[in-house]
């Protein structure tokens, strides 16, 4: 009988937990109804990554804000190229889709996950400066879960939006950066 305690090859504890959806303004609205802001919008975001081992270029708008330690990324693919996203939506789903480890050593946690066998489906983040991937591990309770590379570029954005959530009272509950 396999051990069904054996050791993960996640690196710590979950530090986000990833919702996809049709209307990104939507689901923001909701969960600002639940006290979560302040948000952090990106529009129209390019991306290239490797979907399924194939390139792809995607755009996606994103938001982010945190509930105490976790944060919430909420994401909308803006356009209809096929992708981890629009796969999640074609299958009839819609919310929640991942959970996301950060880890300060990217590579050793890849090995660690590819060597348990997990699949990555979704990968890139080289031309931005922040690696991550996406993996399908067996009976996970996401439908992905996500590794982060967590260096400056992620920990300065995580330090702004833990601040900026921590004694929120709820003004200003959408903030749009870039463009």
């Amino acid at each position: 009988m396999a051990d069904d305690h054996a050791p993960t090859p996640l690196p710590g504890r979950i530090r986000q937990i990833g919702y996809v959806v049709r209307d990104l303004d939507a689901a923001v609205a909701g969960w600002v109804k639940l006290g979560v802001g302040p948000w952090f919008v990106m529009r129209d975001l390019p991306q290239k990554v490797q979907y399924r081992g194939e390139p792809c270029e995607i755009r996606l708008s994103l938001a982010l804000a945190n509930s105490g330690d976790l944060q919430v990324e909420v994401i909308q693919q803006v356009d209809d190229t096929p992708s981890i996203f629009s796969e999640f939506l074609a299958s009839g789903r819609e919310g929640f889709h991942q959970l996301a480890y950060w880890t300060p050593d990217f590579t050793a946690t890849m090995r660690s996950v590819q060597e348990a066998g997990w699949p990555v489906v979704w990968s890139g983040g080289e031309d931005v400066g922040t690696r991550f991937a996406y993996l399908e591990p067996p009976q996970s309770p996401a439908a992905v879960i996500e590794i982060m590379e967590l260096n400056d570029t992620t920990r300065g954005m995580d330090s702004v939006i833990r601040a900026a959530a921590d004694g929120w009272d709820g003004s200003d509950p959408v903030r749009v950066l870039g463009g």
